[in-house]
């Protein structure tokens, strides 16, 4: 995918909710939770190993910043961070974001193991 045709590189600024020098959040188009939004890179990079120190630490910036914004609208119990960094890992989209899910209390089951359930043989490994 060329940058003229990433999803990420033609944000509008309506869209955005956060923003600093290196990137903003926005909520995600397809969430999984109420509040789930992304953290984007504002220049274009593949993936997560591809960025300057600055950027990422910018981008974890946002995440904080993120975080007490859900904390004051939404109240989650809890949060799931995730980068999926290659197609192995499930990016669908060749631009770095960050999730940031909010969790709440009862939205699952059993909601141990997290990010383990990608694979669900290997999730429950306190058996």
């Amino acid at each position: 995918m060329t940058e003229e045709r990433c999803p990420f590189c033609s944000i509008t600024q309506d869209r955005i909710l956060l923003q600093n020098d290196s990137g903003y959040l926005i909520n995600d188009g397809f969430p999984i939770s109420p509040g789930h939004s992304l953290v984007i890179p504002s220049d274009h990079y593949a993936n997560f190993f591809e960025i300057p120190e600055i950027v990422r630490t910018d981008l974890f910036r946002l995440v904080d910043e993120g975080k007490r914004l859900l904390d004051s609208s939404l109240g989650p119990d809890g949060y799931n961070i995730g980068i999926n960094s290659g197609l192995a890992a499930g990016q669908t989209v060749p631009h770095l974001h960050i999730h940031l899910i909010p969790r709440f209390n009862g939205d699952q089951k059993d909601s141990r193991g997290g990010v383990r359930w990608i694979f669900p043989d290997k999730a429950r490994y306190w058996k």
